[in-house]
């Protein structure tokens, strides 16, 4: 093939690579906040803010190794060798079926798996195309992300328990000092957190920046050095600025002052007062947004861009201000009465941990999640580029995973609150303690498997650590299983259902009549 040849189906998979990306967002990464939305330690709006850039940075810094596993460790490529193009159909075929699956179960807020979607409709193209021998079902191949589907909600749902339970009987249980023990376990737990992080950057950072050439001398130095700045950080700024502002009271307190918390005085301010300014503040608003809908009306056709941009700011605010906290909350009462309930100090203290987790998992998340949506516009790339189907070790450029960002950031902002409701308290009670375990291990299990090139499912990760976490209670019926159910019957059905269009829409437009 020529390279450069056949720009339209390039250009059809760019733009479906993109929506790809918006459909992940819409739906994986509620796997990252639904538990701290849930929890009420963050709102929706903040979680998005938030997501806006570690969705990002995982996909920039990590999203390199899945990427590449999904877009050329299922299909046998050397198959394809004698004609390019067909492997650049079978690509865009894949992704079609899988945005449109993946953007259907969202609007419907179906946790479904993302990463058994795009794997499902690469299994169908391939089959089409050269039969089931198309297929690489070796464990470098099909194999270990088959294994990795059934291997990583278990280990998610270990690590997440382990975790909580060590947290229950260290800190929970003990009613008259957990508060105290809590703040004792902060700085350790934010110790463990940023070791994490640093490693898997570091230690085994993204081959697109070339890290692997460090000396080991110089990469534990990084880590360790890191790890004493956060954790004096820990205990002589955050300890105290979570002290201050749970136990204190200190009402005046903005997350700002954490950097300074040693140097300044108590802060409380007046609610009273607050609230009668409120007042004014509020009628004085609407007063001035009347007296400006008036003149924009006169002005109409002088004002048509901003309202142009009001419109689209008002949409986008839509999205992000749904209720999702206490989405059917009266439904689930019964089960939310059987789970146990801690002191709600040492609750609050866990929410501002689960900031952290939440934001840990988020950049999990998009280290591993991006290769669904990029990894087959990958192959295209490269083929469209040469002209030849690529065989050797390949680099994903940085401008592939910075677009399956940016759209995973806006599939989060505009349609992520469907599936975020269903993952949210309707599995079982969240709690900050519990969000916070099974965050750390959900981000856990996602990061290490980035590393190793394993496309694992988040929604099975998650999943399985909310589980985990949910029996900790000592009562199955903390846990909704009918909803449960239905998670696992929509990923059961998933791949076969994908695979078949997949491979129907690639054998109609490869054997269609042509000049």
């Amino acid at each position: 093939m020529e390279p450069y040849s056949y720009s339209w189906l390039f250009i059809i998979g760019a733009i479906t690579a993109f929506a790809s990306g918006f459909g992940i967002g819409a739906n994986d990464v509620s796997n990252s906040f639904s538990a701290s939305i849930a929890s009420k330690a963050l709102s929706l709006k903040q979680a998005c803010c938030i997501a806006i850039f570690t969705e990002f940075l995982g996909a920039l810094l990590l999203g390199a190794n899945t990427s590449e596993t999904i877009g050329g460790g299922i299909i046998k490529l050397s198959l394809f060798q004698n004609r390019p193009e067909l492997l650049i159909l079978a690509m865009v075929c894949a992704m079609v079926v899988s945005t449109i699956w993946v953007l259907f179960a969202s609007s419907r807020g179906w946790p479904v798996s993302t990463t058994h979607s795009i794997v499902g409709a690469t299994i169908g193209v391939g089959v089409a195309a050269f039969g089931w021998e198309a297929i690489d079902w070796s464990f470098n191949g099909m194999g270990k992300i088959i294994a990795s589907w059934f291997i990583a909600p278990i280990v998610s749902g270990v690590v997440a328990s382990i975790v909580f339970l060590v947290t229950k009987y260290l800190v929970l249980e003990h009613r008259e000092s957990s508060f105290q023990r809590s703040l004792m376990a902060v700085p350790i737990y934010l110790c463990i957190i940023v070791i994490i992080n640093t490693f898997e950057i570091v230690y085994k950072g993204p081959s697109n920046l070339n890290l692997d050439n460090l000396k080991p001398y110089i990469i534990v130095s990084v880590i360790v050095g890191i790890t004493i700045i956060f954790a004096i950080f820990g205990h002589f700024f955050y300890v105290q600025y979570l002290r201050r502002k749970i136990l204190g009271k200190e009402n005046g307190l903005r997350w700002y002052h954490v950097f300074v918390i040693p140097f300044i005085s108590e802060r409380y301010e007046n609610t009273a007062d607050n609230t009668a300014e409120n007042g004014i503040e509020k009628q004085e608003r609407i007063e001035i947004e009347e007296n400006e809908d008036v003149s924009s009306s006169l002005n109409t056709k002088k004002n048509i861009f901003q309202l142009y941009l009001a419109a689209i700011g008002k949409f986008a605010a839509r999205s992000v201000n749904k209720e999702v906290a206490d989405y059917k909350v009266q439904e689930n009462k019964e089960m939310h009465d059987l789970a146990i309930k801690y002191d709600p100090d040492t609750e609050s203290l866990y929410s501002f941990l689960q900031i952290l987790t939440a934001s840990f998992a988020s950049f999990a998340h998009g280290s591993n999640d991006v290769s669904n949506a990029v990894g087959p516009f990958f192959i295209i790339y490269l083929t469209y580029h040469s002209g030849t189907i690529q065989l050797g070790e390949t680099t994903t450029p940085i401008w592939i995973l910075a677009l399956g960002g940016l759209a995973i950031d806006l599939g989060l902002i505009l349609y992520g609150y469907h599936v975020m409701r269903t993952l949210g308290n309707r599995i079982t009670y969240q709690s900050p303690s519990r969000g916070f375990s099974l965050e750390l291990g959900t981000s856990l299990t996602i990061v290490t498997a980035s590393k190793l090139g394993l496309p694992i499912s988040t929604t099975h990760c998650v999943t399985g650590a909310t589980t985990a976490v949910g029996l900790c209670n000592g009562n199955a019926k903390a846990i909704n299983w009918r909803l449960l159910g239905l998670c696992f019957f929509s990923w059961i059905i998933t791949v076969p259902v994908v695979a078949l269009l997949a491979g129907c829409i690639y054998s109609f437009a490869a054997h269609a009549p042509s000049q």
